[in-house]
Order: C-alpha cells, then structure tokens, then sequence
C-alpha cells in the first residue's frame, strides 16, 4: 500500500562522521530536558510535602481510609500543575517557528536551554502555587522551543540512510530523562521536608548541558543557505558529509531554499496549498496518536497509578523507575531499527503489541480494583508487567517515531511552519490528557484503559493503510519519490504546477 524509500532520485555521498553523531547528540539534550519533566512530575505529585504545601485538600484526600481508589487525586489545580506547561509550549512552538528560520536551530535551541533555566529557578524555589505556575509556564517556553528545534535539527544535519536512528536520539534521549527522573523522586521522596525541591531543580543539569553544548555544534547546512550564508552553508556540508563532493546535494538545498524564498505566508501556503494537505495531515495525526496511545497517563502519573492499584509509596515509585528503565532500554531498538526496518513496520507491530496489553489492564483493573479494595498482589505485579509491555512496544515505534517522521516529511519552504503544526498538535493533546486525566480515571475507572485501546485501533489501521515509507529518502526528496507514488496521497499533487504558479 505504500511506497519504500527507493527509485528514482539521487542518494547523495556521505559518511557518518563524528561531527554529525555529535552535534546529534547534544542537542538531543532537549529530550532530556523534556523526558526528566515528564518523569518529575508524577513523582513529585505523589510526594506528602509537596501536597502538603501546595494541595492539602488532595493531600487530605489521599489519606482518607475509605477514599475512592480511582478518585483520590482528582483535582484541577493539580492537573493545572503538569499540564500548563503544554498550554504555553504550544504558544512557545508557534514563536519558535519563526526563530528557527530568522536565525537558526542552533540559537533557538539555546533560547530554549535559557527559558528552561529560569523555569527550573522559580520551581525549584517556589513558595506559593503562583511561583510553581510561573516556573512551569517557563519550563514549557524551553520545552517548545527545544522540541520545535531539535528534531528539524538532526532531520537536516543527518545523510539520508542515517537520519532515523540518529533522529531516535532525541526520544531515546527523552526516555532517558524518564528514567533518570524516576530514580530521583525513588530517593528524594524519603528526603523531608524539602525533597520535591532537589527532584525538581534537577531538571537545570540537561538545560546547562544542552546550553554549553550548542557553542559547539555547527548550524545545519539547510539553515546557513536559507538565510543567505551559502558560503559558510557549503563549509558546513562538507564538515557534516565528511567528504568534499557534495556539489550536487549543495545544489538541491539551494534549489530547495531558493523555491523556499517565494514563499512568503507559510502558514498559509500549508493550508490552502492542496499539494501540502498529505504531509499536514500525516504530521499532526501522528501526534495526535502518540498522546492518545496513553503513554503520558503512565509516565506523568505512573507512581500516582501504581498507588491507586493498592502498591505503596515506595513500591509504585521503584515500579515507575522499572518501567522507565524499559522505557530507555526498548527505545535502542528503534536506534538501531528504524533504518533497518522502516517506518511503518515498527509502528503496525507495536500497535498489536500495546493493544494486547491495553485491554489486558483493563481487564484486570475492572475485575480485581474496586471502589475502595487494595487489588490483590499477584494481579498488581501482573499489571506493572503489561504496562512495561505496552511501555516497550511504544519505546520503539510511536514514541520515536511521532517525531521522527513529521521532521522529515515536509519540504523546505513549509518546513518549520508544518513542524510547528506537529509539536503544537502534540503539546495540546498533552495538555488535554495531563489536565483531564485524573478526572478521567476518577469517572471511567478502569475503563479508560478501554478508551485508549480504541485509539490504538485506529492509528493502527492508520499506519497499514495512509502512511507511507519515508526510510532512507533524502529529506528535500519526499514529495517526489514518496508522496506522489502513494496510492492514496498522489492525487493531492495532479495539479501541484498550477498551484505552484498562483502561489
């Protein structure tokens, strides 16, 4: 149903150089930056001193002997606090759209390190919820900066056939800052009174990295050539190629930027422009799946979970960091993979393995976890298994590749305008998931486990039948050898020419 990455085009010449694994890794950095939030904050909403100071009536709550399991956290301000991060990333992705293209990857990924920092300062510190609040709005200014800056990064400094698994470095690098998070909430939990404060102010060690580290990278050749610097642009494709005769990639970017130039509204170009509507589309529905995979119900609020279902303190936090470590773990097969296997191969077989998992939970929770009743144990274990089931299969596909692949699917002149698209889409759904959740949980109980499953269903179905292969294409070489050959896609480029020229 859909094409591979072969035929026709050009494969550029290029080896894999140090620079590029470099440049590559560091500023994956801004994963981690993401990973270590998602994975505080579940952990830090759990802990009684921070309850304590900033939600004693949840706090109150939690403690009740015949409080409701699936409703002793269900408290907007609590949600409000993890998930007003995503409402401002959003804002910040939209504002980051622009600086990648006004001055670069690099310098937006240091605008990210920047506002991150500061967002790290007043958590770390705060005395009241309004500081808490104003830190997590920062934190989410770094973090859709970092995350509108990093992927477009790798995808453009990356050769064609290594451009996956590089790319993979940023959810692996995610994953990672997961893990790391969950083990310090595992021992700042038992640090009184002021252990949330060391978990939190954590998360300033990837900011500093990502921050120094970008004084050594190089700007991507693609951002250097589209703001005028060719000369500097061909140095820098030359460095990152690691051999001299680059001459006909050089051309294709020029090509590719100087078409970029007649575009003046981008926003607008991807919208009313038919040709744009399949990667628009494809883009922003993976993000959608992503969120809607469940993922961040166990990541945000694995530990909160984990109590629900009868495990105590300590016992849900040490199953958080195991299914973290899995997390990290699973996600070097798409490392290694996604290049190997393709696209679309990983994410139809990790559908079929979540679901499985998705359903067994639900099961298990609508039969064993009632109202008020601790599950029995051997039922709790079986139930952190499937979830490291679930947690495995989307480490290596939905997970990466969600970001993997809008990266690299849209052509220059709608590059940063379309991404943008994709991690707003992403931040908002995060948003509604993070804000609505707990509420969630409180009304559908182990039903909600159900409604995810439904929607691993249809980004399965997805992937088999609209998604096509975008492996080892040249990025600037999508529409020609990938879109217009879909069997369902090509009819969106019949009259590309003639849209072209009112354009």
């Amino acid at each position: 149903m859909a094409v591979a990455g072969s035929g026709g085009g050009t494969d550029f010449p290029a080896k894999l150089t140090g620079q590029v694994v470099l440049c590559s890794l560091i500023a994956a950095f801004g994963g981690l930056m993401f990973g270590y939030d998602i994975g505080i904050s579940g952990g830090v909403t759990s802990m009684d001193d921070f309850l304590l100071k900033f939600f004693p009536v949840v706090y109150e709550k939690k403690h009740r002997a015949k409080e409701n399991n699936y409703c002793k956290y269900d408290n907007q301000l609590l949600q409000l606090f993890t998930s007003s991060l995503y409402l401002s990333a959003v804002v910040c992705s939209w504002a980051a759209s622009f600086c990648c293209k006004r001055f670069g990857r690099k310098r937006t990924m240091q605008m990210a390190a920047a506002f991150f920092l500061l967002g790290v300062v007043l958590n770390a510190a705060a005395v009241d919820i309004y500081m808490l609040i104003a830190g997590r709005i920062c934190l989410g200014a770094g973090i859709g900066f970092g995350n509108q800056a990093v992927p477009l990064f790798i995808s453009e400094i990356a050769p064609a056939k290594y451009r996956g698994g590089l790319n993979v470095c940023f959810q692996m690098l995610i994953t990672i800052g997961i893990l790391i998070a969950n083990v310090v909430n595992y021992f700042t939990s038992n640090i009184h009174p002021y252990g949330w404060r060391i978990s939190l102010g954590g998360a300033g060690f990837p900011a500093i990295f990502l921050g120094l580290g970008s004084l050594l990278i190089v700007e991507t050749p693609t951002s250097l050539i589209e703001r005028g610097k060719r000369e500097e642009g061909l140095r820098a494709l030359k460095t990152t190629r690691g051999v001299d005769d680059v001459e006909k990639e050089y051309e294709e970017i020029v090509r590719a930027t100087e078409i970029a130039k007649k575009v003046k509204h981008p926003f607008r170009n991807l919208i009313m422009k038919r040709s744009s509507w399949p990667q628009l589309f494809c883009g922003t529905i993976l993000q959608v799946f992503q969120q809607f995979t469940g993922i961040n119900v166990i990541m945000f609020y694995a530990p909160v979970l984990f109590q629900t279902m009868g495990l105590g303190g300590d016992a849900s936090l040490l199953s958080a960091v195991i299914t973290g470590s899995i997390n990290a773990a699973s996600t070097l097969v798409a490392v290694f993979g996604v290049d190997k296997f393709g696209r679309r191969k990983l994410l139809i077989q990790a559908a079929v393995q979540m679901l499985i998992a998705q359903v067994f939970v639900g099961v298990i929770l609508a039969k064993h976890l009632k109202i008020t009743n601790a599950i029995p144990m051997p039922f709790a274990y079986l139930t952190v298994f499937l979830i490291c089931v679930f947690v495995m299969g989307f480490a290596w596909s939905w997970g990466p590749l969600g970001w993997l692949i809008p990266s690299e699917i849209f052509p220059l002149e709608t590059r940063p305008a379309g991404f943008f698209f994709a991690v707003s889409t992403n931040m908002i759904c995060t948003f509604i998931i993070a804000q609505a959740f707990l509420t969630m949980l409180c009304q559908m109980r182990s039903g909600i486990f159900f409604f995810f499953a439904v929607w691993i269903v249809v980004m399965g179905s997805f992937a088999v039948f609209l998604l096509p292969e975008t492996k080892g294409v040249p990025i600037d070489e999508m529409n020609d050898r990938v879109w217009k050959k879909h069997w369902f896609w090509r009819r969106f480029f019949r009259n590309e020419d003639e849209e072209q020229a009112k354009c």
